[in-house]
């Protein structure tokens, strides 16, 4: 099989599409050198066994694989991909209502946008600001990608295991609802000591459900101390103790894959870039000239401290970009692992 000439060549035949569908329940197929962590700085190779139906479509010249199955066989994949299969049944039992949850909305809304019964535009664009998050316009012939940009799903290779079978057919059909809609339900790794409101990283339309919330009020501030640059440039610097700040080896292991525990430093971070450095990076992310970077200053945060509008001040161009995503991509030659993050400038006769 092999794409040629705008389609797919199949014994001898050109296709469009082709689907391919199991003869027996436990059939499987396995995908090669499928690349995971998108852009990330974890980005590596596996190779994926899979249950269900295999769909190939021609896509912008190319081949896309799309694999059909039903949406709990799939959660058993997504929990034990998103963290390790060994966490706790309680916490993957929470995780599949969540991940289930935050698929089937996804699915609600394409079919929506599909209908045309709303449009979607995932940018700000004016002379001196470009405000752009990152959601459902990347995937038109599917419901979800299998990456970090929706939910990790990755085969079927650790989905076998006992606990995360229990979890997912003890919350068999479980979503989480608000005013009579299935919660478009998100959720992080770490969130830094606080979470984040959903309008400071997506579409601008506020979810009841999705508060900033301090992670352990007992062992930190409390929610009604947040708000202002002084707090958050104190925030920031310190490293408050929260149930997500932990270096508990035997924790981690429990709850991350590894690959995920490849990273040490999740919950407070340090990147430094000379000035010339920084004005390649943006230059490169954002295809534009600004000279040399003379500053970068945060015009808004969300509750958590994330920043979501950050002023780029170069001698040649000035420019506000966001939201928290393209920030982190483009001030990254991967991703930066948030917004929450205060800038401090060093000249060379320091």
């Amino acid at each position: 099989m092999e794409f040629s000439e705008g389609g797919i060549l199949w014994r001898g035949n050109q296709y469009r599409e082709l689907t391919f569908r199991p003869q027996t329940e436990d059939a499987s197929f396995s995908l090669h050198d499928v690349t995971i962590g998108v852009n990330f700085h974890w980005q590596r190779k596996q190779t994926q066994v899979f249950n269900g139906q295999l769909q190939l479509v021609v896509e912008a010249d190319e081949i896309t694989a799309i694999n059909i199955i039903p949406v709990e066989k799939y959660l058993k994949s997504v929990i034990s991909s998103e963290m390790s299969a060994t966490s706790s049944v309680e916490l993957l039992k929470a995780h599949a209502v969540i991940s289930r949850s935050w698929l089937l909305a996804q699915m609600e809304k394409r079919a929506k946008l599909k209908d045309g019964a709303n449009s979607f535009f995932s940018f700000i664009k004016k002379d001196d600001e470009i405000i752009r998050w990152y959601d459902r316009e990347d995937h038109t012939i599917f419901d979800v990608c299998a990456d970090d940009h929706c939910q990790r799903y990755q085969g079927i290779t650790n989905a076998g295991n006992a606990t995360v079978e229990e979890a997912v057919n003890a919350t068999r059909g479980q979503v989480l609802t608000s005013e009579g809609e299935i919660c478009d339900a998100r959720f992080s790794k770490c969130c830094g000591g606080i979470t984040e409101e959903f309008q400071y990283c997506w579409e601008n339309t506020p979810k009841p459900y999705l508060l900033s919330v301090v992670d352990n009020e007992e062992l930190g501030m409390r929610n009604e101390e947040c708000g202002n640059e002084e707090f958050f440039d104190r925030w920031i610097r310190t490293s408050p103790e929260a149930y997500c700040n932990t270096t508990d080896k035997a924790v981690l292991s429990q709850v991350l894959n590894d690959y995920d525990q490849e990273t040490p430093d999740f919950y407070r971070w340090r990147v430094e870039y000379t000035q010339a450095e920084l004005s390649r990076l943006i230059s490169e992310k954002t295809k534009d000239d600004f000279g040399d970077i003379i500053d970068l200053q945060p015009v808004e945060r969300g509750k958590s401290g994330r920043i979501c509008r950050l002023k780029i001040v170069g001698t040649k161009k000035t420019l506000t970009i966001g939201k928290e995503l393209e920030i982190r991509r483009t001030l990254s030659d991967t991703h930066l692992y948030s917004s929450a993050f205060v800038v401090d400038k060093h000249f060379a006769n320091e």
